[in-house]
């Protein structure tokens, strides 16, 4: 079987595997396609360089190749698609200069992003997140459980940008988050990392709970900077 069949056939099988509040999007947002498609690149069940073909997506989702043509376009937009003349469309395969300039940027923004959190929130509404973040964290790391870890911190990133209520900053983010993820899954499981960064965000919570935004906004960019420093210290692990 060819390689772009073999990406095309696990593209299909993954469908069933999304998770529901994904599908629940794509209902909201009309045929979904644009939003399931997004997820697979994103969680890597579609790799890099994989060729997206039209008359298989058009067949899976049941829409007119003119439909996925449109989605491929957005995608290509998000920087997630590119496509090629005469070869058509194939998933971005990032290179690791890239991936450091995307953290460089993604530094700025989430700083950004959390002192406006702080700053549209009532102090009392993180004291959630600052319990969970204590000894249920804990608890998980010693068990080495990252992928609970990894998706408490997801909800704890999801609260922040809602707080924050700028939608093109949002935007900016969920694109970011789309191009990293997997690598941010992997710099998670760096040797130590996951408590050096348990510790991070413990500080930029208490500073948010404190109602500090300037403080808070200066502390998750030194968290996203120790980050991007220990990537570049096991790049050779990770890509």
């Amino acid at each position: 079987m060819a390689k772009s069949s073999r990406a095309a056939t696990g593209a299909r099988r993954s469908k069933a595997s999304e998770p529901a509040q994904l599908q629940g999007r794509g209902r909201r947002n009309g045929d979904g396609v644009e939003e399931a498609l997004r997820e697979r690149i994103a969680s890597h069940s579609i790799p890099p360089g994989a060729k997206l073909l039209e008359q298989e997506l058009s067949s899976e989702f049941g829409v007119s190749r003119a439909r996925i043509r449109e989605v491929l376009g957005a995608l290509e937009m998000r920087g997630l698609v590119e496509r090629i003349p005469n070869r058509g469309a194939i998933v971005t395969r990032f290179d690791i200069a890239q991936v450091f300039a995307i953290y460089d940027v993604r530094e700025v923004l989430e700083g950004l992003c959390v002192r406006l959190a702080t700053e549209n929130s009532p102090p009392e509404s993180w004291e959630d997140l600052v319990r969970s973040f204590g000894k249920p964290m804990d608890d998980l790391l010693q068990k080495r459980d990252i992928e609970t870890y990894a998706q408490a911190y997801a909800e704890m990133r999801r609260r922040i940008i809602d707080a924050a209520q700028n939608q093109v900053l949002s935007g900016m983010l969920d694109s970011i988050y789309e191009k990293t993820r997997v690598i941010m899954r992997r710099v998670m499981i760096l040797p130590g990392r996951a408590e050096k960064g348990l510790k991070e965000h413990r500080q930029v919570l208490a500073a948010m709970r404190r109602g500090d935004a300037a403080e808070a906004e200066r502390l998750k960019r030194a968290n996203i900077r120790s980050a991007i420093q220990d990537l570049q210290r096991y790049k050779h692990f990770v890509f």
